[in-house]
């Protein structure tokens, strides 16, 4: 994909609109302050201690959209009347090719945006586009995983329509504890 993606979620009468686009480098400061998280620490698989940790993530999500196999959207909020953007998320597609049927999704939230809704809005929009992008390639159905003792995660899960199928056993170290697999279909 050559052309950039620049995804709406509008505003709410509780919340803002979000923008949803590839991560750029100018991205790096925000993603650091926002790493610092302990709770986004705790679930991230991958760590953002300073800035080139951060420019080193910013690059590999620039080489995912640029490989056409993973599709990495900085989620941003945009309070009315300004026009400067506040990064609060993260949503990603994963592993969409030609011909396969199956997705992958991810997502994580800002701590200071966290319970007002950012993480299913923009799950939401990134659905919609991944079947209207990649439905007439044979995409069928996203897949969302997350660990079994992430309760915010499941709630998301069920908030944008991915039903629940399964436990999937642990796979250390990757994955130490037993996971939740929620699934959603085109169609839905």
């Amino acid at each position: 994909m050559t052309a950039p993606v620049i995804l709406q979620a509008g505003a709410t009468p509780s919340a803002p609109a979000l923008v949803l686009r590839p991560w750029r480098m100018e991205d790096v400061a925000a993603l650091v302050e926002v790493s610092r998280d302990p709770a986004l620490r705790q679930w991230a698989s991958s760590v953002v201690d300073n800035d080139a940790d951060g420019a080193r993530w910013v690059q590999a999500q620039q080489r995912g959209w640029a490989a056409g196999d993973r599709f990495g959207f900085a989620v941003l909020e945009v309070q009315p009347g300004s026009v400067r953007e506040q990064l609060v998320g993260n949503v990603v597609l994963k592993e969409a090719a030609p011909g396969k049927p199956a997705a992958e999704v991810g997502y994580w939230t800002a701590a200071h945006a966290r319970g007002r809704g950012v993480a299913p809005r923009a799950l939401e929009v990134l659905t919609g586009w991944a079947f209207d992008t990649f439905g007439a390639a044979g995409l069928q159905r996203l897949e969302l995983l997350h660990q079994e003792d992430n309760l915010a995660s499941c709630r998301v899960a069920q908030k944008s329509r991915y039903e629940f199928d399964r436990v999937l056993p642990a796979a250390p170290p990757s994955f130490p504890l037993d996971g939740h697999l929620h699934i959603r279909h085109m169609d839905v």
